[in-house]
């Protein structure tokens, strides 16, 4: 994760499955697409707007950050248990991660993804 200014926006960049992903506050999105005169896709079922209902917004992001979690981890050959205790974080946040509880903080999504990258790479080997 690294900070990013250009021409005054503020903007954090992420790493995620090799996909490079620009996070800004919310507000800023809408206004920049208002500005283009265009309608962003967003979590109402991909009919082009954002959600003012945040709880929406969060739980659609949450689904799907969590299959991207289970198919990584599934993938490396990782149980939920194994997953948590590299990562250094508990069992009970993974499974709520998983079902699509809560959304990550990118502290959280760091370390999943780093122990998940470890166990990759050791199946490589």
């Amino acid at each position: 994760m690294r900070q990013s200014q250009r021409k005054g926006l503020r903007y954090t960049v992420v790493q995620l499955d090799g996909t490079s992903y620009a996070i800004l506050r919310e507000g800023l999105l809408r206004e920049l697409c208002r500005q283009a005169k265009i309608v962003p896709a967003g979590s109402s079922g991909g009919r082009g707007r954002l959600s003012d209902d945040p709880a929406e917004t969060d739980a659609l992001d949450a689904r799907a950050m969590a299959g991207r979690i289970i198919e990584r981890r599934k993938g490396a050959g990782l149980s939920q248990a194994e997953l948590a205790r590299q990562a250094g974080v508990r069992i009970e946040t993974l499974n709520r991660v998983e079902r699509g509880k809560t959304t990550p903080d990118f502290s959280t999504i760091r370390k999943l993804m780093t122990a998940i990258k470890a166990a990759e790479a050791r199946l490589g080997s």
